[in-house]
């Protein structure tokens, strides 16, 4: 019989200890560490189940004799959740989701398993399969090809995965899986670690992609040792109120594409709808025109959004005038109301000024900076923008428009939106020919106020 051995983990880190301590020396978090066993047998490879399977071998290549070519990825029938992988789920990758109780994660990886052409394992160990059949009925007829198994432990999965051969293998969720290895409990930072690491090993060496939901602590973080977001090749955000119907999935890290792209979501009774036009839910429908609006053109990665930005300029009650910002940075905020009082005249340090970007997301664009000034503008002297005009430049600090990058993406988003005219800076190198939108180019702040208002 193996010695049992132990060790000390920080919960909130991962970080290993020779003894206990207080407080943490790499995260410098208290009362996070745990003693933990992490051995009590020698550890068998995955497929000690299937020994005919050959292990592979790597050698050592010359960087000039390694072949490279475009990579190769399974296609995803779900266009938001490709767009945001990078074309569609690399083979022998590790993916992971994670996103807060509620917020839809099971249903959009049960959703995608479904509509996979190939064959594709749900392994989950929250749910029976009654209820995963339950939600797979309200979710799609056509899953032929999509096995359910309720089991949280590794080596048993392996067995099944041995038998099915699976194309794509999803994980719910690796918070919930244990090793006979390791006698930890479920969840803990040996048990994730160790899990983890036998996921990515049959991932490499069977050349099949595994996606993994995981859960988050109430900082918004992946629950677990820091670790595992290392280990994993694409760590996936889902976010989104549980009180809203709209849902957000970023990239976090991405070792095949772009973290810079945006998938949305609209919640319904039927399963996850995809929003193929986000103006539909980032530009509100009203009736009447009101002040203190104004629409940006604006990019995430490499997808055009228009959003509409919202502001409030009113007279301050306290001494102290309010400065608030919802989905935008508040200091750029402050640096955008010093021009406008400095180069343009206008006398906003005695009034409140809010700010909110609508849909519920965050956006760090500079493009963005012309229409925050038309809305504030809009709302100090209560006259309203032109609903079918929308902006897309930066504010300097002397007052001058900037040029922003992709501005004939830009363009080109807002025509096919229908509005009619697109303010942006004189520098700005336009080569769309013959746009069907009239095309404003502005130089200065003043500018913009006097065409706007007079």
């Amino acid at each position: 019989m193996a010695k049992t051995k132990t060790t000390f983990f920080c919960q909130h880190c991962g970080a290993q200890h020779a003894k206990w301590a207080g407080q943490c020396s790499s995260c410098k978090q208290w009362n996070t560490i745990v003693e933990e066993v992490v051995e009590t047998a020698k550890k068998p490879d995955w497929k000690a189940e299937q020994p005919t399977s050959a292990k592979r071998t790597a050698t050592a290549l010359r960087i000039n004799e390694i072949e490279t070519g475009q990579e190769y990825r399974l296609p995803i029938p779900d266009k938001e959740f490709s767009r945001v992988l990078g074309g569609g789920l690399v083979p022998g990758s590790l993916t992971l989701l994670g996103g807060e109780p509620g917020i839809g994660k099971s249903t959009l990886l049960l959703q995608i398993a479904l509509h996979l052409p190939f064959t594709t394992l749900y392994v989950s160990g929250e749910e029976s399969q009654k209820q995963i059949k339950m939600r797979a009925d309200r979710l799609s007829q056509a899953y032929k090809n999509c096995f359910i198994l309720t089991e949280t432990k590794t080596q048993n999965i392996f067995r099944q995965i041995g038998e099915i051969q699976p194309d794509v293998v999803v994980i719910d969720s690796i918070q919930t899986l244990h090793s006979d290895y390791i006698e930890s409990a479920a969840g803990s930072v040996s048990q994730i670690r160790e899990c983890t690491a036998e996921l990515i090993k049959f991932a490499k060496e069977s050349n099949t992609p595994v996606l993994l939901i995981g859960h988050i602590t109430k900082e918004g973080t992946i629950a677990g040792p820091k670790i595992l977001e290392h280990m994993v090749d694409t760590v996936l955000q889902f976010e989104g109120d549980r009180n809203h119907v709209y849902r957000i999935l970023r990239a976090l890290k991405n070792r095949f594409g772009s973290t810079a792209e945006l998938g949305i979501y609209e919640m319904l009774g039927a399963g996850l709808r995809e929003v193929s036009n986000p103006a539909e839910i980032l530009i509100s429908q009203k009736d009447e025109d009101l002040s203190g609006t104004a629409i940006s053109a604006t990019l995430e990665g490499m997808r055009p959004l228009l959003i509409e930005i919202q502001a409030l300029v009113s007279t301050a009650v306290y001494g102290t005038p309010q400065r608030s910002a919802t989905g935008y940075n508040l200091k750029r905020l402050n640096m955008i109301l010093a021009v406008l009082e400095k180069r343009a005249g206008f006398k906003l340090g005695a009034k409140d000024v809010f700010l909110n970007i609508t849909g519920g997301i965050s956006v760090d664009d500079p493009a963005i900076d012309l229409a925050v000034v038309a809305a504030i503008l809009s709302s100090n002297i209560d006259i309203a923008v032109v609903t079918d005009c929308c902006f897309a430049a930066e504010v300097g600090l002397a007052g001058e428009i900037r040029p922003v990058q992709k501005i004939d993406q830009r363009i080109s988003e807002a025509e096919k939106l229908g509005f009619k005219r697109i303010f942006v800076s004189k520098n700005n190198k336009i080569t769309l020919k013959n746009p069907q939108i009239e095309v404003v180019t502005l130089g200065k702040v003043e500018d913009l106020a006097e065409f706007l208002f007079g």
